[in-house]
């Protein structure tokens, strides 16, 4: 019996073995019959991982193997990314949450870790809100409790680059928030492993993805809200990020019972590239702290 009430349709695909063990992709269908990407490899404890705005999976490459030597690792493509298909919108952060539940009913995990990045944070967030028995331990990187209204005039401004001139010129514009200055300097190494992600999506999916973003609850109500969360949360940040100040992530941090806060002092945005190894002890510290028992993987 799934947790949600239904199976979901699960479509498995190959399996491959390497340095990070037995490697898998699949695909599974969402409570709105939206088909969702994901991979897993590793082996361990299950650890439900969620990118951010325009990225795929392939953003947790420094992760992979870090991950995979401790934690059976499942990532997904958001939908309206990577290989996740891209539907019109409108898309909501809670069917992101819903669409990170159906992977985990196909895998047939109770309960998971969970690491949400950016976008994927508000989602992360949710699941620890609406779904706590899903939900062991949480870890929202790069991530806030708000929207300011010049971040919310950016996401607009990015959205309407993407649909006006075309995502490679939104990519252009919005390169400069995503890196810190150090990374910044060494622009030419990062181009190349940033650029493919932001260009494989198309334009109508990133609007769906930031307007998304941008209808999520930040009132005082909603960030009051945050203080039901009841899993171990971790929230790391760059030091230099622009786009989610490092205040932003203390001001959730303060939110959230039992959550700590860490900030990676020569990271930007993206953090989990800029500050690989930083980023990698840190997550995987934290994951590595006792926890309380929970239900075994799901059966039957």
């Amino acid at each position: 019996m799934y947790p949600n009430g239904h199976s979901p349709s699960h479509n498995p695909s190959q399996s491959v073995h390497g340095v990070e063990g037995e490697s898998r992709v699949a695909t599974v269908r969402s409570s709105d019959g939206v088909e969702i990407y994901y991979e897993t490899w590793g082996r361990g404890e299950p650890l439900l991982i969620l990118p951010g705005l325009g990225a795929d999976l392939r953003i947790w490459a420094c992760q992979r193997l870090a991950f995979g030597r401790r934690h059976r690792c499942i990532a997904v493509d958001n939908r309206g990314a990577g290989r996740s298909a891209k539907p019109a919108g409108p898309y909501s952060v809670p069917q992101m949450a819903a669409d990170a539940l159906a992977v985990l009913d196909a895998e047939r995990i109770a309960t998971a870790d969970v690491l949400g990045y950016s976008m994927g944070s508000f989602a992360a967030q949710h699941l620890a809100l609406h779904h706590p028995d899903r939900v062991r331990s949480l870890v929202l990187a790069g991530s806030s409790a708000r929207h300011h209204e010049w971040r919310r005039d950016l996401l607009s401004h990015w959205s309407d680059l993407a649909a006006s001139r075309g995502v490679h010129v939104m990519a252009r514009n919005a390169f400069p928030w995503l890196l810190g200055p150090r990374t910044a300097r060494r622009f030419g190494l990062w181009i190349n492993a940033l650029w493919p992600l932001i260009l494989s999506q198309p334009a109508h999916a990133f609007r769906a993805q930031v307007d998304a973003i941008l209808a999520m609850g930040d009132s005082d109500e909603a960030r009051a809200a945050l203080g039901a969360i009841s899993a171990p949360t971790l929230v790391v940040n760059g030091g230099e990020d622009q786009l989610m100040p490092p205040a932003d992530a203390a001001e959730l941090a303060g939110l959230i019972p039992n959550a700590s806060l860490m900030v990676l002092p020569r990271a930007g945005h993206g953090l989990m590239l800029e500050a690989a190894a930083e980023f990698n002890d840190a997550v995987l510290g934290f994951l590595a702290a006792p926890r309380p028992v929970g239900p075994p993987a799901l059966v039957g």
